[in-house]
């Protein structure tokens, strides 16, 4: 089978990656070797009563505005099996993972190791890790123990849903939704921290504040496509991969997929999908979207009706992935693989300076002016981390589907370390999918920490400062065995 030349054609204001037939051979045709694939979703939607993670209060979940789900994927080259599933939470600890995948592989023999688990982070869902990201739970009990279940049981039907399939990939940019949430002020500007100190950068400052200098990092606009279809035709499932954190606009106590979900809907529209049996899943994973959102802070800000701005991003990006998809060329079979690696990191553990000052904060009346308003909540989680764990050991993964490599980091990534990761990869394509196999809070690159703003606060990272750099080499490293294996 013949690989295909990627080019690039203007498509509206978006920029389409479109397969051309071209002379990278990476594997010869054979009537022995056919692709299998499958796909399915699991309802993982909570209870009503269920604490809603994702802002600084957790209220209880009081309306199911659309169903969360576990979406799963199954490819098997005739050696080699993967599971990749997308879950509708803000965050999924390891442990539960790792009984998700445990009972995945006693159903299905597909290893664990080949099942990449991620979550989506939507902030309308139940939380699904503890207070210090780096403990483990326990005992799983309640909602992470049906979660697990229900993950298990998503790739379970996947699997058994395989038939002869093909596939291709691609990639779109959609810039006007992506914009790093970082930014430099003028100089003059103080910018206080919760630890008594100030930062060079603020998250998320006032739109359109006169202040504004720069944005302090980059933004990735490209939106990976993976496709999957029947021998016939028939659509299976089509994964994609942007670099946008959730959207919002969700009243508080609602519980919703956000734009992740209203993706999943609208691609399964527009690729003429409705009404199948088995049915088509679409799938939209977060790639590295930790310095990233969606608003343009040098504009005014506008006031939408609840649900409407997602429902815009969500329908932006799948009208350009479905164009794009015209375009993609498929392949009756391509060499599959998957690699792991644990990495120990050093956690971040307060000083001595640290512990005091946060005592001192817990000590003041609770009416006592603030130096900062989040300076309670981030002295707690000071003295947590005091007493919390001095390393944590993390999955790192790399999937191999024919020249496209898929790298899992189970942080909130920084766009600079994914596009960085796409520079180095040895793919001709490459994406990554951060919060998979794991949820241990923001991953700040060296210089950001140098900068200060909330992802590098003690309490939202958590890990040592030279943590991204260890981690690109090792899925760098991971990348090369898979391209090795199969050249």
């Amino acid at each position: 089978m013949m690989m295909h030349r990627i080019t690039f054609v203007w498509i509206g204001s978006a920029v389409a990656a479109i397969a051309l037939a071209g002379p990278l051979a990476i594997a010869a045709d054979a009537p022995d070797r056919l692709l299998q694939a499958g796909a399915a979703m699991s309802n993982i939607t909570p209870p009503l009563g269920e604490p809603i993670v994702g802002g600084w209060e957790s209220p209880p979940a009081t309306h199911i505005h659309d169903e969360l789900n576990a979406r799963c994927l199954v490819l098997d080259d005739g050696e080699t099996t993967l599971a990749i599933v997308l879950c509708d939470n803000v965050g999924i600890s390891r442990d539960i993972l790792d009984a998700a995948r445990a009972l995945a592989e006693e159903a299905t023999g597909i290893p664990g190791d080949h099942m990449l688990i991620a979550s989506t982070h939507t902030h309308s869902a139940t939380p699904a890790r503890g207070m210090d990201r780096l403990a483990t739970s326990g005992e799983l009990t309640g909602y992470p123990k049906f979660l697990a279940g229900r993950i298990a049981d998503g790739i379970a039907r996947a699997a058994r849903n395989r038939e002869s399939a093909r596939i291709g990939w691609g990639s779109v940019d959609v810039p006007g939704q992506v914009f790093n949430r970082r930014w430099f002020l003028k100089p003059e500007t103080v910018l206080p921290n919760p630890f008594g100190g100030t930062d060079r950068v603020k998250m998320n400052p006032r739109r359109g504040d006169p202040d504004l200098l720069e944005p302090a990092g980059p933004t990735d606009p490209e939106v990976s496509i993976l496709s999957v279809q029947s021998a016939d035709g028939r659509p299976i499932a089509l994964l994609a991969n942007y670099s946008l954190h959730y959207v919002g606009g969700v009243p508080a106590g609602h519980v919703s997929a956000d734009y992740f979900g209203v993706f999943a809907s609208r691609i399964q529209e527009l690729l003429g999908a409705d009404g199948q049996d088995p049915p088509f899943v679409g799938i939209l994973s977060n790639g590295t979207s930790g310095d990233v959102n969606n608003i343009d802070f040098r504009s005014p800000g506008e006031r939408l009706a609840p649900y409407e701005k997602m429902r815009a991003v969500a329908d932006e990006v799948a009208v350009a992935v479905s164009r794009a998809h015209l375009g993609i060329a498929f392949r009756d079979w391509v060499p599959l693989g998957a690699a792991t690696r644990e990495l120990t990191l050093a956690a971040r553990v307060p000083n001595a300076e640290q512990i005091a000052y946060a005592r001192e904060i817990l000590d003041r009346p609770a009416d006592a002016k603030p130096y900062h308003s989040h300076e309670r909540i981030y002295a707690e989680r000071v003295l947590r981390a005091a007493e919390g764990p001095v390393s944590v050991s993390i999955l790192l993964q790399t999937l191999r589907i024919g020249d496209l490599g898929i790298a899992a980091i189970p942080f909130e990534v920084f766009a600079e370390s994914g596009l960085e990761i796409k520079q180095r990869s040895p793919f001709n394509d490459s994406f990554t999918i951060e919060l998979a196999n794991g949820s241990y809070g923001y991953l700040p690159t060296p210089r950001q920490h140098e900068l200060g703003g909330y992802e590098t606060w003690l309490g939202t990272n958590r890990v040592e400062i030279q943590a991204s750099e260890k981690i690109e080499d090792v899925i760098i490293d991971l990348f090369g065995e898979l391209k090795r294996s199969f050249p």
